[in-house]
C-alpha cells in the first residue's frame, strides 16, 4: 500500500483545518486508509501527486471528492432520543405558541445521510397531527459532504437502518421498495430542503432560527473553532430559540446561550 509521508499528511491536515474547521492531526492512519485506494486506482504515483492534483483542481470537484473521503458520517434514526422527546414536549409547544406567522425556522446543520432531519420531520408531523394547516415547518438540512447529501435527498435505507424507529412510524412514514429497502414517503421528504454548506462560512438567513440542531460534528473542531461557531449560531438564533448539540460535545463556559439540560441550550 502507498504510504503517506509526514509532509503530505501535514499538508492535508492544514488544508482541511483552514477550510472546513475539521481537526485531523491525530488521524494519519484514517487518512492513509481512506485515500490509498483512490491514489492507486486513479493511477497516481503516490500521495504527493494525488494531493497536488486534488488541491489544484480549479473546478473544485476533485477537492470535494477528497473532502468527502475524509469526513466521517456516522448517524442513525432516533440518535440521542432525548432531543426528540424534548422537541415534542417543549420546543414545538413553544413554537406553536410564539410563532405568530406560523413560519417555524428549523436548521439541521450537519444532516449527514439524512436520518437526523427525517427524524426531526417525523417528530414534527406527529406533534402537528390535525393542526398543521397554515404552518410552514420546512427543515433546512445542510452538510459539507455532497455524497451524503445525495443519499439524504433520496431517503432510501436498508431495513437494518430503521432500527430504533417505532413500528407505527415505519408503517406511516416509509414505503417498501425493490431490494427490501425502504424510502421515506414524499410528504416527509418534501418537508426538508437539503443544501451543501460549510460551517466555516458566514451564516446567511432571512429570519433567525427557532431551533438549530448541530450534533456530533463539533467533536472534530478545536476549541477556538468550536467557540467561534457557537457564537455565530447564537447570532442566528431567535430570542427564545434553542440549540441542540451532541451529548459528547460541550460549549464554552462563557457562551451567551443559557444552559437548559445536557446538550440543550437556549437564547
Amino acid at each position: 500500500m502507498v504510504k503517506l509521508t509526514d509532509e503530505d499528511f501535514n499538508r492535508l491536515v492544514t488544508f482541511i483545518k483552514n477550510n472546513y474547521g475539521i481537526n485531523l492531526d491525530k488521524k494519519k492512519v484514517l487518512i492513509e486508509g481512506r485515500l490509498a485506494g483512490v491514489v492507486t486506482q486513479s493511477g497516481f504515483s503516490g500521495f504527493t501527486e494525488y494531493i497536488d492534483f486534488a488541491l489544484g483542481d480549479k473546478t473544485g470537484k476533485e477537492t470535494m471528492k477528497l473532502v468527502n473521503k475524509l469526513t466521517t458520517n456516522h448517524t442513525f434514526f432516533m440518535r440521542e432520543p432525548e432531543h426528540f422527546k424534548f422537541l415534542e414536549s417543549t420546543v414545538l409547544p413553544y413554537i406553536e405558541q410564539s410563532v405568530k406567522d406560523r413560519d417555524a425556522r428549523i436548521w439541521c446543520a450537519a444532516s449527514s445521510t439524512g436520518q437526523e432531519p427525517y427524524t426531526l420531520a417525523m417528530t414534527i408531523d406527529q406533534y402537528f397531527t390535525g393542526k398543521k394547516t397554515g404552518w410552514d415547518t420546512t427543515i433546512l438540512a445542510t452538510d459539507l459532504d455532497t455524497d451524503v447529501l445525495r443519499t439524504a435527498k433520496a431517503g432510501i435505507y436498508g431495513a437494518d437502518m430503521l432500527d430504533g424507529l417505532p413500528d407505527q412510524w415505519i408503517d406511516k412514514y416509509f414505503k417498501k421498495i425493490e431490494g427490501g429497502q425502504y424510502q421515506v414517503i414524499d410528504r416527509i421528504r418534501n418537508e426538508i430542503v437539503f443544501k451543501k454548506f460549510n460551517l466555516m462560512d458566514k451564516i446567511v438567513y432571512k429570519k433567525p432560527f427557532d431551533l438549530i440542531s448541530c450534533r456530533n460534528v463539533m467533536i472534530y473542531f478545536d476549541t477556538a473553532t468550536k467557540a467561534a461557531l457557537i457564537e455565530r449560531f447564537y447570532d442566528a438564533t431567535k430570542t427564545g430559540g434553542y440549540l441542540f448539540i451532541g451529548h459528547a460535545e460541550n460549549v464554552p463556559r462563557n457562551t451567551r446561550y443559557n444552559y437548559v439540560q445536557p446538550a440543550i441550550y437556549r437564547k
